[in-house]
């Protein structure tokens, strides 16, 4: 396991162990022709036969556009315990194939459609969790919204980001969860994320209002309030806004 550089150089706890998001960017075909009518019954097939039944892969699920810059990205994340889990999974994965599609010309056919809807153009990512999680906890079978914040770690230092977790997303009621990670294999090695998720895009709206209030009674003196933000926007020099949807049935 890597040693994790978490946010704002917060010590993690020492039963937290990091785990590896492989995170693939995927987009749409482009054909005219292409059919995506049965597109989410052939990716269900394939989780049904492989990705629910990979013990390596200990979490997974497809989030698909909807604000982001480019409406034809999808977004498939697998969850694992350790980077050699990375590497054996796929030999499971081979394994469940051949035994999910044991006709050679089924199998190839089924691949081939499943190829059809998505285009060559595709990325890799590899991160590691950080130990600022929100569990989700709901027994909805509905949709829901994953509101990606990528921030730019500074390197200039910067603190408080644990007390803003505990004390803020911890409490806001209308975040449903809350994930961290960041870079391990990938463009850019300052990539930091926080994953919010929520019920609605008004829950969105409302849970920063929230957070204000949350922020205002947390630090009711305006001084420390404002000496600690000082220190606290040190951690990020920027960021950028993406909001994808869940496909639940597609997830473990």
């Amino acid at each position: 396991m890597c040693t994790t550089v978490t946010f704002g150089q917060e010590k993690e706890p020492e039963e937290f162990k990091s785990m590896y998001l492989v995170v693939t960017t995927l987009h749409w075909s482009s054909d005219a022709d292409a059919d995506f009518s049965d597109w989410k019954k052939t990716e269900q097939e394939y989780f049904d036969k492989v990705t629910s039944k990979n013990d390596l892969i200990a979490g997974s699920g497809y989030y698909t556009h909807y604000f982001t810059p480019d409406n034809s990205e999808l977004v498939l994340v697998s969850l694992y315990k350790s980077w050699e889990d990375i590497e054996k999974a796929d030999e499971v994965t081979d394994k469940l194939i051949d035994a999910g599609w044991p006709d050679e010309d089924a199998r190839t056919a089924f691949f081939e459609k499943q190829g059809s809807y998505y285009s060559a153009k595709h990325s890799d990512e590899i991160y590691t969790t950080y130990p600022f999680t929100k569990e989700v906890n709901t027994e909805s079978t509905e949709p829901l919204l994953f509101y990606v914040r990528k921030n730019i770690a500074s390197g200039l230092g910067g603190k408080g980001y644990k007390e803003f977790f505990e004390n803020i997303v911890m409490k806001n009621k209308y975040i449903k969860g809350f994930y961290t990670h960041g870079h391990r294999w990938g463009a850019d090695a300052r990539d930091r994320f926080e994953v919010g998720v929520y019920d609605s895009l008004g829950d969105i709206e409302r849970a920063f209002d929230e957070n204000e209030r949350l922020v205002k009674a947390h630090w009711p003196d305006e001084e420390k309030r404002k000496a600690f933000f000082k220190e606290y926007n040190k951690i990020f020099s920027g960021h950028g806004d993406y909001i994808y949807t869940s496909v639940p049935s597609l997830s473990k």
